[in-house]
Protein backbone atom coordinates (compact mmCIF):
# COMPACT_ATOMS: atom_id res chain seq x y z
CA UNK A 1 0.00 0.00 0.00
CA UNK A 2 2.75 2.58 1.27
CA UNK A 3 5.25 1.48 -1.51
CA UNK A 4 2.35 1.93 -4.43
CA UNK A 5 1.47 5.53 -3.09
CA UNK A 6 4.99 6.51 -2.62
CA UNK A 7 5.76 4.94 -6.72
CA UNK A 8 2.89 7.33 -7.69
CA UNK A 9 4.67 10.39 -6.38
CA UNK A 10 7.61 9.55 -8.51
CA UNK A 11 5.87 10.66 -11.79
CA UNK A 12 6.88 14.51 -10.33
CA UNK A 13 9.81 16.49 -9.01
CA UNK A 14 11.41 15.51 -5.71
CA UNK A 15 12.51 18.95 -4.37
CA UNK A 16 15.05 19.52 -0.86
CA UNK A 17 15.31 22.57 0.86
CA UNK A 18 16.54 23.81 3.65
CA UNK A 19 15.08 26.88 5.95
CA UNK A 20 16.59 28.82 8.69
CA UNK A 21 14.74 31.26 10.46
CA UNK A 22 15.39 33.72 13.30
CA UNK A 23 13.52 36.57 15.33
CA UNK A 24 10.05 36.73 14.18
CA UNK A 25 9.19 34.60 11.07
CA UNK A 26 6.23 33.18 9.25
CA UNK A 27 6.09 31.67 5.92
CA UNK A 28 2.62 29.84 4.04
CA UNK A 29 2.88 26.72 2.05
CA UNK A 30 0.24 26.47 -0.77
CA UNK A 31 -0.87 25.26 -4.01
CA UNK A 32 1.21 21.94 -3.66
CA UNK A 33 -0.30 19.33 -6.33
CA UNK A 34 1.61 16.28 -4.52
CA UNK A 35 2.72 15.02 -0.96
CA UNK A 36 5.02 17.14 1.07
CA UNK A 37 7.14 16.97 4.62
CA UNK A 38 8.92 19.15 7.17
CA UNK A 39 11.51 18.18 9.57
CA UNK A 40 12.28 20.12 12.60
CA UNK A 41 16.33 20.22 13.10
CA UNK A 42 16.58 22.60 15.55
CA UNK A 43 14.17 24.81 17.82
CA UNK A 44 10.59 25.28 18.14
CA UNK A 45 7.75 26.53 16.28
CA UNK A 46 4.41 26.33 15.18
CA UNK A 47 2.30 24.64 12.87
CA UNK A 48 -0.52 26.83 10.97
CA UNK A 49 -3.76 25.72 9.29
CA UNK A 50 -7.43 26.86 8.70
CA UNK A 51 -10.04 25.11 10.85
CA UNK A 52 -7.45 24.04 13.18
CA UNK A 53 -5.33 25.05 16.17
CA UNK A 54 -1.53 25.92 15.73
CA UNK A 55 0.37 22.65 16.86
CA UNK A 56 3.70 23.17 18.33
CA UNK A 57 6.59 21.90 16.65
CA UNK A 58 9.70 20.60 18.34
CA UNK A 59 12.98 18.36 17.12
CA UNK A 60 12.36 15.38 16.00
CA UNK A 61 8.74 16.57 14.37
CA UNK A 62 7.51 15.58 11.27
CA UNK A 63 4.90 17.54 9.46
CA UNK A 64 3.51 15.33 6.48
CA UNK A 65 1.56 16.51 4.00
CA UNK A 66 -0.14 13.75 2.39
CA UNK A 67 -2.30 15.44 -0.38
CA UNK A 68 -0.69 19.14 -0.84
CA UNK A 69 -2.79 20.82 1.60
CA UNK A 70 -2.28 24.35 2.39
CA UNK A 71 -0.15 25.11 5.58
CA UNK A 72 1.98 27.51 7.27
CA UNK A 73 5.16 27.44 10.03
CA UNK A 74 5.45 30.34 11.91
CA UNK A 75 7.92 31.49 15.35
CA UNK A 76 4.52 32.01 17.15
CA UNK A 77 0.84 31.01 16.97
CA UNK A 78 -1.10 32.97 13.76
CA UNK A 79 -3.73 32.80 11.19
CA UNK A 80 -2.65 31.23 7.74
CA UNK A 81 -4.19 34.28 6.11
CA UNK A 82 -1.49 36.29 7.53
CA UNK A 83 1.82 34.37 6.48
CA UNK A 84 3.73 35.12 3.60
CA UNK A 85 3.80 32.90 0.95
CA UNK A 86 6.98 31.03 0.51
CA UNK A 87 10.00 32.05 -1.65
CA UNK A 88 11.23 29.13 -3.32
CA UNK A 89 14.52 30.03 -4.78
CA UNK A 90 17.35 28.44 -5.32
CA UNK A 91 20.05 30.58 -2.60
CA UNK A 92 21.14 28.84 0.16
CA UNK A 93 19.71 29.69 3.73
CA UNK A 94 22.92 31.82 5.21
CA UNK A 95 25.40 29.91 7.35
CA UNK A 96 25.56 29.76 10.79
CA UNK A 97 22.80 27.84 13.85
CA UNK A 98 19.11 29.91 13.78
CA UNK A 99 16.78 29.84 15.63
CA UNK A 100 14.81 27.40 13.62
CA UNK A 101 15.71 25.33 11.05
CA UNK A 102 14.11 22.61 9.35
CA UNK A 103 13.88 20.58 5.96
CA UNK A 104 11.36 20.62 3.52
CA UNK A 105 10.87 17.95 0.71
CA UNK A 106 8.22 17.74 -1.89
CA UNK A 107 7.10 15.41 -4.77
CA UNK A 108 5.67 18.14 -6.87
CA UNK A 109 3.02 16.45 -9.09
CA UNK A 110 2.88 18.52 -12.92
CA UNK A 111 0.28 16.13 -14.13
CA UNK A 112 -2.20 13.44 -12.24
CA UNK A 113 -3.50 13.40 -8.98
CA UNK A 114 -1.87 12.52 -5.69
CA UNK A 115 -3.02 8.62 -4.67
CA UNK A 116 -6.19 7.48 -3.24
CA UNK A 117 -4.49 6.32 0.06
CA UNK A 118 -3.02 9.67 0.60
CA UNK A 119 -6.10 11.56 -0.53
CA UNK A 120 -8.27 9.11 2.54
CA UNK A 121 -5.19 10.57 5.02
CA UNK A 122 -6.17 13.38 7.32
CA UNK A 123 -4.67 17.34 5.87
CA UNK A 124 -1.96 17.21 7.73
CA UNK A 125 0.14 15.11 10.31
CA UNK A 126 2.21 15.65 12.83
CA UNK A 127 4.84 12.40 13.67
CA UNK A 128 7.55 13.13 16.77
CA UNK A 129 10.07 10.34 14.84
CA UNK A 130 11.35 7.61 17.57
CA UNK A 131 14.53 7.37 16.67
CA UNK A 132 15.30 4.19 19.04
CA UNK A 133 12.32 2.28 17.17
CA UNK A 134 14.04 3.24 14.01
CA UNK A 135 17.36 3.82 14.27
CA UNK A 136 18.36 4.11 10.42
CA UNK A 137 16.22 7.24 10.24
CA UNK A 138 19.05 9.05 11.65
CA UNK A 139 20.79 8.32 8.54
CA UNK A 140 17.72 9.25 6.20
CA UNK A 141 17.15 12.98 7.82
CA UNK A 142 21.31 13.45 7.25
CA UNK A 143 20.99 12.02 3.97
CA UNK A 144 18.33 14.43 3.21
CA UNK A 145 20.41 17.24 4.88
CA UNK A 146 23.55 16.44 2.10
CA UNK A 147 21.00 16.72 -0.39
CA UNK A 148 19.35 20.10 0.54
CA UNK A 149 23.03 21.78 0.71
CA UNK A 150 24.64 20.77 -2.69
CA UNK A 151 23.88 20.27 -6.15
CA UNK A 152 26.28 17.79 -8.24
CA UNK A 153 25.72 14.62 -10.80
CA UNK A 154 23.56 12.17 -9.97
CA UNK A 155 21.53 14.31 -7.27
CA UNK A 156 18.12 14.24 -8.83
CA UNK A 157 18.32 10.04 -9.00
CA UNK A 158 19.62 9.98 -5.05
CA UNK A 159 16.88 12.22 -4.03
CA UNK A 160 13.95 10.18 -4.63
CA UNK A 161 15.48 7.43 -3.11
CA UNK A 162 16.27 9.43 0.15
CA UNK A 163 12.09 10.89 -0.11
CA UNK A 164 11.25 7.20 -0.41
CA UNK A 165 12.88 6.07 2.57
CA UNK A 166 11.63 9.31 4.44
CA UNK A 167 8.01 9.20 3.21
CA UNK A 168 8.49 5.19 3.74
CA UNK A 169 9.54 5.83 7.83
CA UNK A 170 7.20 8.51 8.55
CA UNK A 171 4.11 6.31 6.71
CA UNK A 172 4.68 3.45 8.96
CA UNK A 173 5.49 4.88 12.25
CA UNK A 174 1.75 6.86 11.90
CA UNK A 175 0.24 3.82 10.90
CA UNK A 176 1.84 2.14 14.03
CA UNK A 177 0.79 4.94 16.72
CA UNK A 178 -3.09 5.23 15.17
CA UNK A 179 -3.15 1.22 15.71
CA UNK A 180 -1.74 1.86 19.11
CA UNK A 181 -4.37 4.43 19.70
CA UNK A 182 -7.45 2.44 18.49
CA UNK A 183 -6.66 -1.07 20.60
CA UNK A 184 -5.71 1.81 23.60
CA UNK A 185 -6.61 -0.22 27.11
CA UNK A 186 -10.18 0.48 28.08
CA UNK A 187 -10.30 1.03 31.93
CA UNK A 188 -13.92 -0.06 32.12
CA UNK A 189 -14.28 -3.81 32.49
CA UNK A 190 -17.58 -3.70 30.79
CA UNK A 191 -16.67 -1.92 27.78
CA UNK A 192 -13.37 -3.78 26.93
CA UNK A 193 -15.05 -7.10 27.25
CA UNK A 194 -17.51 -5.53 24.25
CA UNK A 195 -14.77 -4.02 22.33
CA UNK A 196 -13.24 -7.88 22.49
CA UNK A 197 -16.07 -9.34 20.98
CA UNK A 198 -16.21 -6.98 18.41
CA UNK A 199 -13.00 -6.92 17.62
CA UNK A 200 -12.57 -11.03 17.58
CA UNK A 201 -15.36 -11.47 15.68
CA UNK A 202 -16.67 -8.79 13.72
CA UNK A 203 -18.89 -11.62 11.48
CA UNK A 204 -21.42 -11.92 14.29
CA UNK A 205 -24.39 -10.06 13.53
CA UNK A 206 -24.41 -7.94 17.02
CA UNK A 207 -27.04 -5.24 17.54
CA UNK A 208 -27.09 -3.03 20.50
CA UNK A 209 -29.23 -5.16 22.61
CA UNK A 210 -27.19 -8.23 22.36
CA UNK A 211 -24.23 -6.13 23.41
CA UNK A 212 -25.68 -4.75 26.22
CA UNK A 213 -27.29 -8.24 27.32
CA UNK A 214 -23.35 -9.40 27.15
CA UNK A 215 -22.53 -6.79 29.59
CA UNK A 216 -25.85 -7.53 31.57
CA UNK A 217 -26.64 -3.88 30.75
CA UNK A 218 -29.53 -1.73 29.90
CA UNK A 219 -29.70 -0.82 25.85
CA UNK A 220 -29.84 2.99 27.08
CA UNK A 221 -26.95 2.81 30.03
CA UNK A 222 -25.04 0.33 27.97
CA UNK A 223 -25.22 2.77 24.97
CA UNK A 224 -24.30 6.49 26.96
CA UNK A 225 -21.75 4.51 29.21
CA UNK A 226 -20.24 3.00 25.61
CA UNK A 227 -20.07 6.33 23.86
CA UNK A 228 -18.21 8.19 27.16
CA UNK A 229 -15.79 5.44 26.91
CA UNK A 230 -15.02 4.62 22.79
CA UNK A 231 -16.40 8.50 21.75
CA UNK A 232 -19.07 6.93 19.25
CA UNK A 233 -21.82 4.96 19.92
CA UNK A 234 -21.50 1.25 19.45
CA UNK A 235 -22.80 0.82 16.32
CA UNK A 236 -20.80 3.52 14.13
CA UNK A 237 -17.77 2.00 15.86
CA UNK A 238 -18.82 -1.53 15.14
CA UNK A 239 -19.34 -0.65 11.43
CA UNK A 240 -16.11 1.29 11.25
CA UNK A 241 -14.17 -1.70 13.12
CA UNK A 242 -15.79 -4.19 10.18
CA UNK A 243 -14.75 -2.21 7.22
CA UNK A 244 -11.23 -1.20 8.70
CA UNK A 245 -10.98 -4.80 8.58
CA UNK A 246 -12.39 -4.82 4.89
CA UNK A 247 -9.92 -2.68 3.55
CA UNK A 248 -7.00 -4.82 5.28
CA UNK A 249 -8.72 -7.95 3.60
CA UNK A 250 -8.69 -6.13 -0.02
CA UNK A 251 -5.05 -4.90 0.14
CA UNK A 252 -3.78 -8.42 1.80
CA UNK A 253 -5.95 -11.17 0.41
CA UNK A 254 -7.40 -11.86 -3.55
CA UNK A 255 -10.88 -13.09 -1.46
CA UNK A 256 -14.06 -12.01 -3.53
CA UNK A 257 -16.27 -9.07 -2.18
CA UNK A 258 -18.82 -11.36 -1.64
CA UNK A 259 -16.14 -13.48 0.56
CA UNK A 260 -15.28 -10.27 2.47
CA UNK A 261 -18.64 -9.48 2.91
CA UNK A 262 -19.45 -12.46 4.95
CA UNK A 263 -15.97 -12.54 6.54
CA UNK A 264 -16.78 -8.66 8.69
CA UNK A 265 -20.71 -9.66 9.42
CA UNK A 266 -22.90 -7.69 5.89
CA UNK A 267 -25.51 -10.04 4.96
CA UNK A 268 -24.48 -9.11 0.96
CA UNK A 269 -22.14 -8.23 -1.28
CA UNK A 270 -24.36 -5.11 -2.23
CA UNK A 271 -24.79 -4.15 1.45
CA UNK A 272 -20.92 -4.07 2.07
CA UNK A 273 -20.55 -2.20 -1.28
CA UNK A 274 -22.76 0.45 -0.22
CA UNK A 275 -21.32 1.00 3.03
CA UNK A 276 -17.49 0.94 2.14
CA UNK A 277 -18.50 3.56 -0.08
CA UNK A 278 -20.10 5.79 2.03
CA UNK A 279 -17.09 5.35 4.25
CA UNK A 280 -14.33 5.37 2.00
CA UNK A 281 -15.74 7.80 -0.95
CA UNK A 282 -14.95 4.63 -3.23
CA UNK A 283 -16.02 1.31 -4.38
CA UNK A 284 -14.09 -2.12 -2.61
CA UNK A 285 -13.39 -2.72 -6.03
CA UNK A 286 -11.26 0.39 -6.91
CA UNK A 287 -9.54 0.91 -3.29
CA UNK A 288 -8.32 -2.48 -3.97
CA UNK A 289 -7.15 -2.00 -7.88
CA UNK A 290 -6.13 2.01 -6.12
CA UNK A 291 -3.85 -0.40 -3.44
CA UNK A 292 -2.04 -2.46 -5.99
CA UNK A 293 -2.09 -6.52 -5.59
CA UNK A 294 -2.84 -8.42 -2.73
CA UNK A 295 0.11 -10.05 -0.46
CA UNK A 296 2.54 -6.84 -1.43
CA UNK A 297 5.14 -6.12 1.20
CA UNK A 298 5.77 -2.25 1.57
Amino acid sequence: MINQAISSLRVGRGTVRRFRQSGSWGMRYSGLTGSGFHVVLRGSGWLVSDGAPPVALQPGDVVLIPSGADHGLSHAPRTLRGLPQVALNLDQPPAGPADFEFLCGAYRLDHGQVHPYLMLMPDLLVVSMDYERSPALRSVVSLLDDDASQVQPGTGVSRSAILDLMLVHVLRQWMEDEASKSRRPISDPAIAAVLRRIHDSPQTPWTVSRLSESVDMSRVAFTRRFTSVVGKPPMTYLRGWRLSCAARLLRETDASLAAIARQIGYSTEFAFAGAFRREYGMSPGRFRHSNGAPNQQV
